[in-house]
């Protein structure tokens, strides 16, 4: 049963965002969603993109695996003309679970056949694919890597729930902080990384500055010493670094970047009623990009607007806005119904962060013009998210319309929003969390679950979310 969601036509989206005194536009007109767009020297045929979502689904080593390859013919064969392939880590201690792919000479040709297969399969669901854009989002995991806590910084809110697992104890502030030379060390790793990207068959490569991971936590960075803390040029170094030398030795790929413009703080579950709560924290805040040091809840948006009109400036072609982490403020990640399992409920409305989402990323896209925006935040829209980005695109707040969760209940929505007019309500994502329980799931023989949508892929996931559902059950006993 929806908590919030209980409308039944685009406007009533609009008439309820009202009441909380939001302008969230919605059109009947779709037709703005299949225009085309240029990215660098490529035209891309529609407005669709789809986020990197991760499956969960490689192998211990890192290469794509039955479900992997699964997930990219679906995407391929859906329609969405940007796809934005999912977090591929660029060494293997920056991995963030042990299922996370990983670009390697090892790995290269199951990632080169997994793009050529999402690449088969949209032409022949589509018909042609010059106009398709396909790339993956390098990584490296940060404070969130398996094995072992990479931090770029301390955080006197993130470090008491940061676990290490190689101890089983939450970091403090005597746990160590990556070197200069590391940070020069994993430069030279991404370069390593991009020209393997160009290779495999990548048109494109994020390099993923988001969700608190190590070059989004860098951002943050204002009481690190050295060479990369402290002021912005300095925390802004290992991107710029990156950036030139993959622009300049890499010239090929088109370079992309999803980065986070507002991390507010982390919440926890409020004991009485599971609503979330932000945590303890003293004013003013040290560490958050683009959030007010006096009021969390609060964008301060001129360092990211700065960032983004760097990131034009040193060859940046293609820019995805996003903000929070998964982990420890889902709610601004993701506005969703239901939490996972292991989280609170939300203490906004969905539209609260949706407007959020939308005002930030049209800030970003008004400050860099012509270098197109990919929005975020349309999920939890359901039916009703084609609407509102087509009347976001029209009106310029961005140029692309990024579906993440969606996406895997309904890999074709945009075909079928194409020859239909609308989606099909029997695989709509009603956003209760499913896909996030499988991925928190991880007490298995390889440490981590696929992740997938057992309500609406229950052949393929159903069975997996019974089987965590009764080791969760036997683990109660």
């Amino acid at each position: 049963m929806a908590r919030f969601f209980k409308y039944k036509t685009p406007s009533d989206v609009t008439a309820d965002a009202a009441t909380l005194g939001y302008d969230i536009p919605a059109t009947e007109d779709l037709t703005p969603l299949f225009q085309p767009v240029a990215v660098g020297d490529r035209t891309v045929g529609n407005r669709f993109a789809i986020h990197p979502m991760e499956g969960c689904d490689g192998t211990l080593e890192g290469h794509p695996d039955e479900l992997t390859y699964r997930r990219y013919l679906r995407f391929g064969a859906g329609g969405a003309k940007l796809i934005w392939g999912e977090a591929t880590a660029i060494a293997d201690d920056g991995r963030m679970n042990a299922r996370q792919l990983l670009i390697n000479d090892a790995n290269a040709a199951g990632l080169e056949k997994m793009l050529a297969d999402c690449r088969a399969a949209h032409r022949e669901s589509v018909g042609d694919d010059a106009d398709l854009l396909l790339g993956l989002q390098l990584t490296h995991s940060g404070r969130f890597s398996f094995r072992k806590p990479k931090i770029a910084c301390h955080d006197p809110i993130l470090d008491p729930i940061t676990l290490d697992k190689s101890t089983g104890k939450f970091i403090d502030a005597s746990y160590p902080v990556l070197t200069d030379d590391d940070l020069k060390r994993i430069e030279d790793q991404y370069l390593a990384a991009a020209r393997l990207a160009a290779k495999v068959g990548c048109d494109f490569i994020d390099l993923k500055q988001c969700h608190r991971y190590l070059l989004s936590e860098l951002l943050g960075a204002k009481h690190r010493p050295g060479e990369y803390g402290g002021s912005f040029e300095n925390r802004t170094r290992l991107i710029r670094n990156i950036t030139q030398r993959i622009t300049a030795e890499v010239p090929e790929l088109i370079l992309a970047t999803r980065f986070n413009a507002y991390d507010g703080i982390p919440y926890r579950s409020r004991v009485e009623d599971k609503i979330g709560e932000p945590y303890p924290h003293e004013l003013p805040l040290q560490v958050a990009f683009g959030t007010n040091p006096g009021n969390h809840r609060e964008e301060q948006l001129d360092e990211p607007v700065q960032l983004a009109e760097n990131l034009k400036q040193w060859g940046m072609q293609l820019l995805s806005v996003s903000m929070g982490n998964p982990y420890a403020n889902p709610h601004i990640v993701r506005p969703a119904e239901f939490p996972p399992v292991d989280g609170y409920h939300s203490p906004e409305h969905p539209l609260d962060g949706i407007a959020r989402h939308f005002r930030i990323s049209r800030q970003i896209q008004q400050a860099v013009g012509e270098v197109p925006v990919v929005g975020s935040g349309y999920s939890w829209l359901q039916d009703f998210a084609p609407h509102v980005g087509a009347a976001n695109v029209a009106n310029g707040s961005i140029a692309f319309v990024g579906f993440g969760r969606a996406t895997l209940s309904h890999p074709d929505f945009v075909k079928t929003l194409q020859e239909t007019g609308s989606l099909n309500r029997k695989k709509v994502c009603r956003t209760f969390s499913y896909c996030t329980n499988l991925m928190r799931a991880k007490h298995n023989e390889l440490g981590q679950y696929a992740t997938g949508c057992p309500p609406f892929d229950k052949e393929v996931y159903g069975p997996l979310w019974d089987e965590v559902k009764q080791s969760a059950e036997s683990q109660d006993d």
